[in-house]
């Protein structure tokens, strides 16, 4: 057992009322995981509020309450620490709970609207097949070496996040790769870590249920780099314009990535088909199995990324084209009847439009050009008219569908996606609220080389309706009806 005042350090305290030379089992934030002699932070969440919960903790067994308020009654043999911010002394003290496990292996966080799961995914990929022991944490799974652990959230919660390392520290991991969400920087998930790097990727519109402003967005995402420190380095994404401003006060040594302005990592397309990319990299002709003019923003940053942490040229531009597609990212399927099915996590108005002009870039035109898409419920409401807008411009037929409806009506949902689409595409427009319909619609229209792309989902083998996950894999439903309709 761990001492209190070991796991208190560098934790902003206000006020202690017990002694904290005291032995304390493990830390928690939600009560009901409280036993004999542990610690209860109480957090201030969207939905519940921690302090409302410190008495069932004492019930249970609590040694340590840890508040931003201390509770009236107070329990003697109980020790309370008060401080300004529960969210960043859970941080502190999860990090120091499990021995600092981030200084003990490099740590790159990736941030940005799109692309994150790409970058850390394929930066997984690359170290492992370089043969190092690596570590991932993203939207999709977290991995240590060869362990694959599930994980719902971008970022996940502090305890979580030093468990995780604290195993991969233990495994001899030596690089560990890991989204960085906005709302995990805001709730000082990351807060505690000793980062190597960080890599801004794009900014657009997302998360302003959460943010309200996308200023506000923006320097949330901005505060990532603003706390690395000078041994880091910090690579930015050129073209973005809030590229430059992602590194403004950032103490970590500055690198940039980009295809259109100069920047330390520059990546050329000479080539773009459904068979992947030819491209120039600072000079190297590579080809990737990987598709898109987004794709290519991803290489240049996993290409500076490798380079910064000391990977060989040749070896990193070798491994580079030997990576593969992360799942529900671009991922394609080509039926026995020359018809190309396309699935996509795009679930942001910039991630849909990036996607479907790759597409049209790579098409001859003579074949259509079918989008599945819908919106997320209980999520930003304003990027719906400008999800209806992009796909109804950018495909030749558009069959508007439910995403995660959540607790909202779908129909509800649909009709504000509608409600973006301009007069002169309306024709192009069908809604089909059930989504494996909306798919087995997109199907029965498809001819010959046709594309359909279904979007939103990705990756995401479940759908969520009124707080009930229903099992959903939108690439092999789109696969059983495709073989099913050419029998």
């Amino acid at each position: 057992m761990i001492q209190l005042k070991d796991i208190l350090y560098k934790v902003a305290i206000e006020t202690v009322i017990g002694g904290t030379s005291v032995a304390v089992g493990e830390l928690h934030f939600d009560s009901r995981k409280v036993t004999l002699n542990d610690v209860f932070i109480a957090i201030r969440g969207a939905v519940s509020d921690g302090h409302e919960y410190i008495q069932q903790a004492e019930k249970q067994g609590a040694l340590v309450i840890v508040c931003e308020e201390l509770p009236e009654n107070k329990i003697g043999g109980i020790t309370y620490v008060k401080v300004k911010d529960t969210k960043m002394a859970l941080a502190l003290m999860a990090s120091n709970y499990y021995g600092n496990p981030s200084g003990n292996l490099k740590l790159v966080g990736v941030t940005g609207t799109n692309g994150k799961t790409t970058v850390s995914t394929l930066l997984h990929q690359l170290f492992s097949k370089a043969g190092y022991q690596v570590g991932l944490i993203s939207t999709v799974v977290i991995k240590v070496g060869e362990k694959d652990y599930e994980t719902k959230l971008t970022t996940p919660d502090s305890i979580t996040i030093n468990k995780y390392l604290a195993e991969m520290s233990e495994a001899g991991v030596e690089f560990c790769f890991m989204e960085v969400s906005s709302h995990g920087i805001d709730q000082h998930r990351t807060s505690g870590l000793t980062f190597t790097g960080g890599i801004f990727t794009n900014l657009s519109h997302d998360h302003l249920d959460y943010h309200k402003t996308f200023a506000e967005y923006r320097d949330v995402k901005k505060r990532f780099f603003d706390e690395l420190p000078k041994s880091a380095f910090a690579l930015t994404n050129a073209d973005d314009k809030n590229g430059a401003i992602m590194l403004q006060n950032t103490k970590a040594k500055k690198y940039t990535y980009g295809l259109k302005t100069m920047a330390d990592y520059k990546a050329q397309i000479l080539e773009n088909s459904f068979g992947g990319l030819l491209l120039k990299l600072n000079g190297n002709e590579i080809w990737s199995k990987l598709v898109g003019n987004f794709n290519a923003y991803n290489l240049a940053a996993i290409y500076g990324t490798a380079d910064l942490l000391g990977l060989n040229e040749l070896e990193n531009l070798q491994l580079i084209s030997s990576l593969t597609a992360v799942s529900g990212r671009f991922q394609y399927y080509i039926s026995d009847g020359k018809i190309t099915a396309i699935v996509d996590y795009a679930h942001t108005p910039d991630a849909l439009k990036n996607v479907l002009e790759t597409i049209n870039s790579i098409r001859t035109k003579n074949e259509d050009l079918i989008t599945v898409v819908g919106c997320g419920g209980d999520r930003d409401t304003t990027k719906r008219p400008k999800m209806g807008k992009i796909a109804s411009e950018l495909s030749t037929k558009v069959v508007f569908t439910s995403d995660n409806p959540r607790t909202e009506d779908p129909d509800k949902i649909i009709e504000d996606v509608e409600a973006g689409v301009e007069p002169q595409n309306v024709k192009k427009v069908i809604a089909v609220t059930n989504r494996k319909q909306a798919i087995k619609t997109a199907c029965v229209m498809a001819k010959a080389s046709d594309i359909v792309l279904i979007a939103g989902k990705g990756h995401e083998t479940y759908q969520e309706i009124n707080g009930v996950r229903s099992d959903f894999d939108d690439m092999k439903i789109v696969k059983e009806f495709l073989i099913q309709l050419e029998k």
